[in-house]
């Protein structure tokens, strides 16, 4: 049996082009980024999926838009709603790496020890600051634990400095990246 889309209810074709415009864009905007990552297998599949919706709720607006203009309406709506929710979508799986650099001139050494009771290994430069002697400390580690390790710094000094970055690509050598599961904790390397 075929669907024909031309004979649905105004409001109820109204709320397919939309939902279905939401989670084509929602999966588009995770593709993007998968793909940015490097991430070539899962950049295919989203790939996929989204360009099989995407055609569908195209094909459908295309044959009814003289019919029915205000599609459009729901079709861009639908097209704006999907950013926002694929955005929220990708925090919430926070695919990926981040790199946490910390510079602090007097809470290095309780931040550096806190850090690596929590599980993350921690690597730590001297430098000098406008007021003297200050400490950079660099984790670099998972982006779904990047939360965990700045609630960690900030418990110790709440107007310590900080940088996130997300690294375009990671190498793992060994268990650098320990994570709060690691067996390993520690491993501070200092560089003068």
């Amino acid at each position: 049996m075929e669907l024909d889309f031309n004979n649905l209810p105004t409001g109820v074709l109204a709320f397919v082009v939309f939902c279905s415009r939401v989670f084509d864009v929602s999966i588009g905007t995770v593709r993007m980024i998968a793909t940015v990552q490097g991430r070539i297998y899962l950049a295919f599949i989203l790939g996929l999926f989204e360009v099989t919706i995407w055609l569908i709720v195209i094909a459908t607006v295309v044959n009814t838009v003289l019919a029915r203009p205000w599609l459009l309406i729901f079709y861009a709506l639908g097209f704006s709603t999907g950013n926002v929710v694929g955005i929220i979508l990708e925090r919430r799986l926070a695919l990926g790496h981040a790199v946490l650099r910390v510079i602090t001139g007097k809470s290095a050494e309780k931040i550096k020890g806190a850090l690596a009771l929590g599980g993350f290994r921690v690597t730590q430069f001297e430098g000098a600051g406008a007021n003297g002697p200050v400490s950079e400390l660099q984790i670099v580690c998972e982006r779904k634990l990047l939360a965990r390790a700045l609630k960690i710094v900030q418990a110790i000094d709440p107007e310590v400095f900080y940088l996130c970055e997300t690294p375009t690509r990671v190498r793992r050598f060994g268990n650098q990246m320990a994570g709060p599961d690691s067996s390993l904790v520690g491993g501070i390397i200092k560089r003068k």
